[in-house]
């Protein structure tokens, strides 16, 4: 690795071992759960990444490089509120020429964790089409030229799920449902949304993963895995709730890169912090699932 490319003691010798690392992302942590959820649900995410047999590399940035895989200490200062600035691909440069800490989006996990040769990466809900300012997240387009497999819960809920799915299928980037056959969307479990592709277990994800390698194409595999049916909310009411977040959004100005955590927070906020709780589990449940896919890929 280049000295703007910082790989874990840990990782590093996972990689070297043939042991499954799962990349995670680590804007989560600094922007998108609030304090000390957002520690205790790092914790949980990185022991639920080891108890599948895999080593969790959460990608940051810090002391003018980018990082795969963080101590605990990283942890904590990543989850201290205000300290970390969001950093996604096109930010990378930036963020490594100032020194300071950065806390990585989807857009510029995947990137990292390519060029250090992890192939599978977690998180919560990706990017979209935003409905109500036509926003569209860096996390498409990198989703489109990066090859990765990302075990996601589908799009936020703060987005357009059909918008979203038509721009994935428009940029080349096939969805996999795992053990479902419509559209997860983030804390509501299916949408009306048909995913013409289903995987049942891990294997079946790591053949479809390991086909695409050989194939050489350079767009990720999305693996949707639903929310558990007893931490969903129902969709009528989340849709109500991100009604009004969009309406406060535009009222309050909010633009670019703060929308997604402004509207995180409103929904928490309108829902009575039960988005919150939803969230946190299915961010658990991902890196789960994402560390027993590892495991079943021949990444060697």
């Amino acid at each position: 690795m280049t000295g703007t490319i910082v790989v874990s003691d840990r990782v590093r010798d996972a990689l070297a071992g043939g042991r499954p690392v799962v990349a995670l992302e680590t804007s989560v942590l600094a922007q998108g759960l609030p304090p000390p959820r957002n520690h205790e649900t790092g914790q949980a995410m990185a022991q639920a990444v080891r108890d599948g047999g895999a080593e969790p590399g959460w990608v940051f940035v810090d002391g003018g490089a980018v990082r795969v895989g963080a101590s605990e200490q990283d942890l904590e200062r990543l989850a201290t509120s205000g300290l970390a600035r969001k950093v996604a691909r096109r930010d990378l440069p930036m963020a490594v020429a100032s020194g300071g800490l950065g806390a990585t989006t989807v857009s510029a996990t995947i990137w990292a964790a390519h060029r250090t040769g992890v192939e599978v990466a977690a998180t919560g809900g990706i990017g979209g089409v935003h409905r109500a300012s036509g926003d569209v997240s860096a996390d498409l387009l990198e989703l489109s030229r990066t090859p990765c497999l990302l075990v996601c819960s589908g799009p936020k809920s703060i987005v357009d799920p059909a918008a979203t799915a038509e721009r994935l299928d428009e940029l080349g980037v096939p969805l996999v449902g795992y053990r479902c056959d419509r559209l997860p969307f983030f804390v509501v479990r299916e949408t009306d949304i048909q995913i013409e592709h289903r995987a049942d277990t891990p294997r079946d994800v790591a053949a479809i993963s390991r086909a695409r390698r050989e194939l050489g194409l350079d767009s990720a595999l999305v693996v949707c895995n639903p929310i558990a049916a007893r931490h969903a909310l129902p969709a009528e009411e989340v849709e109500r709730a991100v009604r009004a977040c969009d309406a406060r959004a535009s009222q309050d100005r909010v633009r670019g890169k703060a929308v997604t955590p402004y509207l995180l927070s409103c929904l928490a906020e309108v829902t009575g912090g039960r988005s919150l709780e939803a969230n946190v589990a299915l961010l658990i449940a991902n890196a789960a699932l994402a560390a027993e896919v590892a495991a079943a890929l021949d990444l060697r």
